[in-house]
């Protein structure tokens, strides 16, 4: 018996786009709708699963390499596809979200991949979403211009020869697009609408170009997700008829139950993986939602404090780069956030000689690539991989057997000498104030004091002021974390702001949402599992 016909999907309470009709198709919404229809039902069982595992985590306050996919680990004779031209050298990966001007300065970059973001440089109001989608479009068919109104500045693309490759990012599998439902009113996964508009519009086009469809799969927590992501890789190429394994997928090792399954992730994918990325926001998140009952060895310090040079965090980057090249995946490192400032020369230096040696460790480390977010600092990531690559597009020949990495070592959060210090609290709560209000606006990358945040970033801030308080820690100035001085340094906070911008950028603004959400879900007995999940409730559309 053939299947039955997928659902329509209906467009629910969203204003209509200008040209929206171009990435609306029936067609495309017809392809969405059938993921939807195969594999939401196995993202459920997966969300669901992660509870589980969060619950078991909490008992034991533990994780091991598991004993089940040992065989998987102890076979070398496997590896993933051999990298495709164009992902072949990745040395320096600029990020960002797909407005209309960042998707042309991104590929104009001088980078040689560009993360083109629907996940956390993007806030998924309706517009972002399609838009986009619609930006990607115009740009694989080089009609896409830009003029800044507020400068008269233009922008235009460079010849396809000198463009970066597009590696897409869809949302993670916990996120839902409420703008899109199925017949019986069930959202679908933001996830599947982003790889599946993304997808049906530019995997041909992409193959014209000499490119394909490539992909970065966020927040992942287990092997099981990603085999998930390999059933829908397999069913996409067949649906619109192009080669199995044309496809490539980087999965962000970003969570720390994930760290523990970089083999058997790459394993999942192996006909479509081309590697595994270090996101160290994100991870540093996980590592607190994940231990947050854990007790004061599991207490994380400032998050600034927390370095690369942590003994757990190298050994969880040198885990990834021996694991990526044993099965001759890229290894990619983590971002360079500095946002150069035009006013300030000294802030310029310190931040450039800061992320030069950054980008010289992962190099000799033996990563082959890594990201960061401003153009200007491009120059300074390729100069620190041509240093170590001179003409070979990676060092996928390094194989790191000097590495040895026990379970433990990964969650040895105690090794670290720095503590939790007041400065740090004002940091958290000013950054996810700002960050916040920006996001429930629609932006999702945003600059503050220097540095480009997203919802990583955000997510680590929320969650060591919730920790704090759990663990009852106590900072250097004799200040204890508690809910009552947490709100008073959100109110100093919020007053400042006021000051700074002004009453009528303030009124204009949503900040008082921004500082009640993030009092919120710092606070609430109950920890949110993503600030995104009730911020996506008080998004604009």
């Amino acid at each position: 018996m053939s299947a039955p016909a997928p659902s329509p999907l209906a467009i629910v309470d969203a204003e209509p786009l200008p040209r929206q009709e171009e990435v609306l198709t029936d067609a495309a919404l017809a392809f969405v709708a059938e993921l939807h229809r195969r594999f939401t039902p196995r993202r459920d069982e997966l969300l669901a699963r992660r509870a589980a595992r969060r619950a078991e985590i909490a008992r034991t306050s533990t994780l091991d390499f598991l004993p089940e996919t040992a065989a998987i680990r102890a076979d070398d004779s496997w590896k993933v596809a051999p990298a495709p031209a164009a992902l072949n050298d990745r040395r320096v990966e600029i990020t960002g979200p797909t407005d209309r001007k960042m998707t042309i300065n991104a590929l104009n970059s001088g980078a040689k991949v560009w993360l083109a973001d629907f996940e956390d440089a993007s806030a998924p109001t309706w517009e972002n979403v399609v838009l986009g989608q619609l930006n990607l479009i115009d740009a694989y068919t080089r009609n896409i211009d830009f003029t800044d109104e507020r400068t008269g500045k233009s922008y235009a693309l460079r010849p396809d020869e000198e463009l970066a490759t597009v590696v897409m990012r869809p949302r993670g599998w916990h996120l839902n697009e409420r703008h899109l439902a199925d017949a019986d009113g069930r959202q679908v996964p933001g996830a599947l609408v982003d790889f599946g508009l993304y997808f049906f519009h530019n995997a041909q086009r992409l193959l014209d170009l000499g490119k394909g469809p490539y992909f970065y799969l966020p927040k992942t927590e287990s092997h099981l997700e990603a085999r998930l992501w390999n059933d829908v890789f397999v069913f996409a190429q067949d649906y619109v008829g192009i080669p199995q394994g044309t496809i490539r997928a980087t999965v962000l090792i970003e969570t720390i139950t994930a760290a523990y399954e970089m083999e058997e992730i790459l394993y999942e994918l192996r006909d479509h993986a081309s590697g595994l990325n270090a996101g160290r926001w994100d991870y540093l998140f996980s590592i607190v939602k994940n231990f947050r009952d854990g007790g004061a060895k599991f207490v994380l310090p400032d998050r600034n404090a927390v370095t690369m040079t942590a003994p757990f965090m190298r050994a969880y980057t040198e885990l990834l780069v021996r694991t990526c090249h044993k099965r001759g995946a890229h290894a990619i490192g983590g971002m360079a956030a500095f946002i150069p400032s035009r006013k300030d020369p000294e802030v310029n230096k310190v931040a450039f000689e800061k992320v030069r040696a950054d980008k010289d460790r992962e190099a000799n480390d033996g990563f082959d690539g890594s990201w960061v977010a401003h153009p200007d600092l491009v120059p300074i990531a390729m100069e620190s991989f041509d240093k170590v690559l001179g003409d070979k597009p990676n060092q996928k020949d390094r194989l790191r057997e000097d590495v040895q990495v026990a379970a433990a070592d990964l969650i040895a959060i105690d090794s670290l000498d720095a503590k939790p210090t007041y400065a740090g609290l004002v940091n958290a709560v000013q950054v996810g104030i700002r960050y916040i209000e920006a996001w429930l606006r629609g932006l999702g990358a945003v600059a503050i004091f220097n540095l480009m945040e997203d919802a990583a970033t955000a997510e680590i801030s929320r969650s060591q002021i919730w920790q704090w308080i759990n663990a009852g820690v106590e900072f250097e100035n004799g200040d204890k974390a508690t809910p009552e001085l947490a709100r008073k340094v959100a109110a100093e906070e919020l007053s400042a702001i006021r000051q700074e911008i002004g009453e009528e950028a303030f009124a204009a603004g949503r900040w008082q949402e921004a500082h009640d959400l993030l009092l919120r879900v710092s606070l609430d007995e109950d920890y949110a599992d993503f600030l995104t999940l009730p911020a996506y409730e008080q998004l604009g559309s």
